[in-house]
């Protein structure tokens, strides 16, 4: 099937949170995870993508979640409710209680990052970021969104999960990535500014290998041992009242897919990959490979059931199929010198 039809952001859903066994990953990047066993009567949410009879891969037709029925709930389902949002270039769940995003999900081509002939809607220019400002997202009930006063003077950046470069076609899906209900709290120099930024522009360039880039933003709480050896989750919190969490990492997991020839559009290579970043100052030189996390690790901390089994067995990984390599390039300094500009090529 054509490889546009793999999936389509609207239609992704939250699953039930899979155990713990997380930890060990990231506080040390090649220490294996531990796993728990989960009991046969767990409601697990299907998978967003997975393998047609042809072989390739595509939407689940059991993504939506069902409704839940019972007379208990005659007056009201208290939630938890993840407000899904459907935007122009992106699909995201929003956490009422954390306020910021579960997750984010976007679909990257040469047309939506504006290097292909596709014709922007009639009377649309470019779109320049320096148009957009950060916005309270009016669509969430008031007492759940995150406030812009939430971020003053906080000490982090307002992070874009879904980041405006990846958002060229109109004005309008740029500032939709301006919504708060798109931003959580990152460490500016060193995070947001630099390294995360390094990796947003690597998913960008895939698009020069791949026909076709689906990117996942997901916003973590991983536990770390504490020095009596227990494990715990410590976050901090924003805002008066403190109510916006501050996430202790972040991942970015992929998925591209390319025609395996020319004569063969309709067969599809699919390369898989997650990177789990710490949410913290990270050095220039420090190796992409070295945040490399195992997709179904990030799908256990997350809650989150992304891919089927059958997509991630008949896939490669990201990195056996293109360079995981970040393109250090201070982007901070670069919008103050236009004259730093110039073109990046794609990961090889």
């Amino acid at each position: 099937m054509p490889s546009s039809a793999i999936i389509h952001a609207a239609c992704f859903a939250v699953g039930a949170v899979v155990g713990g066994g997380v930890v060990s990953a990231v506080a040390s990047r090649k220490r294996q995870i531990p796993t728990t066993t989960t009991s046969a009567n767990t409601s697990v949410a299907p998978p967003i993508i997975e393998m047609g009879q042809s072989g390739g891969a595509r939407l689940s037709n059991a993504v939506a979640a069902s409704a839940l029925s019972s007379p208990v709930l005659k007056y009201g389902h208290p939630g938890p409710i993840p407000d899904l949002l459907v935007r122009k270039a992106y699909t995201a769940a929003y956490d009422r209680r954390l306020r910021h995003p579960a997750w984010t999900a976007e679909h990257l081509t040469l047309a939506s990052l504006g290097k292909s002939n596709q014709q922007r809607p009639s009377g649309d220019g470019p779109p320049d970021r320096s148009n957009s400002t950060f916005a309270e997202d009016e669509s969430l009930p008031a007492m759940f969104r995150a406030k812009l006063q939430d971020y003053f003077r906080s000490g982090y950046d307002r992070g874009h999960m879904v980041p405006a470069a990846d958002t060229k076609l109109s004005q309008e899906a740029m500032d939709e990535t301006f919504l708060l209900s798109n931003i959580a709290p990152q460490v500016g120099v060193g995070f947001n500014r630099h390294y995360w930024a390094y990796l947003e522009d690597w998913c960008r360039r895939l698009t020069g290998s791949f026909s076709d880039v689906y990117v996942f933003t997901i916003p973590l709480y991983l536990p770390r041992k504490d020095a009596d050896g227990k494990f715990r989750v410590t976050y901090e919190l924003i805002g008066s009242p403190p109510n916006v969490a501050v996430p202790t990492h972040f991942a970015k997991v992929v998925l591209a897919s390319r025609p395996l020839s020319p004569s063969t559009p309709d067969t599809l290579e699919i390369a898989t990959g997650a990177f789990v970043l710490p949410n913290a100052i990270i050095p220039d030189n420090a190796p992409l490979e070295g945040f490399i996390i195992p997709v179904d690790v990030v799908e256990r901390a997350a809650g989150l059931n992304l891919f089927s089994d059958a997509v991630k067995a008949n896939s490669k990984h990201i990195c056996k199929s293109t360079k995981c390599d970040v393109m250090v390039r201070r982007f901070d300094d670069a919008q103050k010198r236009p004259d730093m500009r110039r073109a990046i090529s794609a990961p090889k």
